[in-house]
């Protein structure tokens, strides 16, 4: 997700978006244990992606 997707994002989209990304980096975990991913760059864009969803959310809750 790029900066730029937020601006029209609600807090309710956003704590579904968050749920949906832990949820694939929880399967990405699995699928380098079992020696499935070939690219292991999406780690690190989802872990990202992750921090900015929780950040967004932190600033829309105290605003």
């Amino acid at each position: 997700m790029k900066k730029s997707e937020f601006k029209n994002l609600t807090l309710d989209k956003a704590k579904k978006d968050l749920e949906k990304n832990k949820k694939d980096l929880f399967n990405l975990r699995f699928q380098k244990v079992n020696g499935q991913i070939a690219n292991t760059s999406k780690f690190s864009q989802i872990k990202k992606t992750i921090a900015r969803l929780l950040t967004f959310i932190e600033r829309k809750k105290s605003a």
